[in-house]
């Protein structure tokens, strides 16, 4: 197996704040609960960036352990993942502070890479070693987050959160090496959810200890809470799609069970949508969504087979559904989300994943990763849209903007869904509009 420890970093710029020129609400501006505040920007932001380094961290240790093509490219942008955490962390703390992360980071993804070497050589012993460095690590990293907030965040809840996220990455690793593939993807969205409590509680702190740079405005808000579902759903929907259509296409012993966490992805979505439009609606949803998946699967089907007729075929499709679908969504907002709009970004979205996928199977490893990354991070572009539509529908639900903000007791723990019961129906009704897939190109 052709495993080097040292991950390559790739450069990419980063902000702290993640912008969107995206317009698709026709709603008039009046006074409401806001989704785009600094401090908001701030945990969209953390979202997007920790959220990706557990799903990458993930596929990275996967193509380690099957000594893939495209491992190399897929370390590079874990890599290039800590390099925008760490860019995000000096924009608040400092360089030398920044620095000071990195290094942590990097060395605990260094340890993940001891055992997935290890495992490959049937080494317990060197097992063992790279878990016992983790659980220093874990230590010594949540000392280090406590001190910069001024213990807003306890050390001791920092590292039990920490701790479940070293369990939910051995684990999906050792599933999936041990052939249990179901098991595997079901702690991948685990691994992945559980980063948005971590992105909601640095946010919190961040913000609490620094007012005045986030203009004295709230991470965690009912409209904010809003924001961050829609980004989880909409983001896990492109990383699942995007290797569901890469085991599809190398014909891999997990493809099943890769394309079944896609399609609990949408049973999800599903859900929420019978819940706020009723059953008719949500069995309409799931016909309109499933079969953009399947269009998807032809498409992957079609490039195996070298049958270019097929691929046009999977491709018009798409373009059926991008106009189906805007209407569908246009209708269920009561005109908050224009069809005219939103049609052709549907289509930007198709773009991003037939474009991931084509440089994927022409072995542009390098390319398919960075794409990949585009279309991870537009996603929070589109959910901030989508939410800005929804709030302005109905800004009675969010309404406690003001609230007093307390500050997260886990740190580091819990998951992004743990929410009031009077919150989570609020939340159904953004969900209502988490198909739409609004792409910005990197380089257009």
């Amino acid at each position: 197996m052709n495993f080097k420890k040292a991950l390559l970093v790739v450069p990419m710029s980063a902000t702290l704040l993640l912008p969107t020129s995206l317009d698709v609400v026709n709603a008039e501006d009046h006074k409401m609960p806001e989704v785009s505040t600094e401090a908001v920007e701030l945990r969209a932001q953390l979202d997007n960036l920790f959220s990706e380094h557990a799903y990458l961290a993930v596929e990275t240790m996967r193509k380690g352990a099957e000594g893939a093509e495209d491992f190399e490219a897929s370390a590079a942008a874990l890599s290039s993942n800590t390099e925008d955490l760490s860019k995000a962390i000096s924009s608040v703390y400092g360089e030398e502070a920044g620095n000071k992360f990195k290094d942590m980071w990097s060395s605990h993804i260094g340890y993940f890479v001891d055992y997935v070497k290890a495992t490959a050589s049937e080494d317990e012993e060197a097992k063992q070693e790279a878990l016992d460095e983790l659980s220093q690590y874990r230590d010594d990293f949540s000392t280090f987050i406590s001190e910069a907030t001024g213990n807003r965040l306890k050390a001791e809840n920092l590292s039990e959160g920490l701790q479940m996220h070293v369990n939910q990455l051995i684990g999906a690793f050792d599933a999936y090496v041990e052939g249990n593939y179901e098991e595997a993807y079901m702690k991948e969205r685990k691994a992945i959810e559980h980063m948005y409590g971590v992105s909601k509680g640095m946010s919190s702190a961040i913000v609490n200890q620094f007012p005045d740079k986030f203009n004295d405005t709230k991470a965690v808000t009912p409209a904010s809470d809003l924001r961050s579902n829609l980004n989880h759903l909409l983001s896990e929907h492109v990383g699942l799609a995007t290797m569901a259509m890469q085991n599809g296409l190398d014909g891999s012993e997990d493809f099943e069970a890769s394309a079944q966490a896609l399609s609990n992805n949408t049973e999800d979505l599903t859900k929420a949508m019978t819940k706020i439009f009723g059953e008719e609606a949500g069995d309409q949803f799931n016909e309109i969504w499933t079969q953009h998946i399947d269009d998807f699967v032809a498409y992957v089907k079609a490039t195996a087979n070298e049958d270019e007729e097929k691929q046009k075929e999977a491709m018009q499709a798409l373009e059926d559904y991008r106009e189906t679908f805007a209407n569908f969504l246009e209708e269920g907002t009561n005109g908050e989300l224009s069809a005219e709009k939103l049609a052709p970004s549907l289509q930007q979205h198709a773009d991003f994943l037939f474009n991931t996928f084509d440089q994927y199977a022409e072995g542009d490893y390098e390319q398919t990763y960075q794409t990949l990354r585009d279309s991870y991070a537009h996603m929070f572009g589109a959910s901030k849209a989508l939410s800005t539509g929804i709030v302005a529908q109905n800004p009675e639900m969010f309404m406690s903007e003001q609230m007093p903000e307390e500050m997260p007791d886990t740190g580091m723990g819990g998951t992004a869904s743990n929410h009031d019961i009077w919150l989570y129906a609020s939340i159904l009704a953004a969900l209502a509009a988490a198909g739409i897939f609004i792409r910005k190109q990197s380089k257009q």
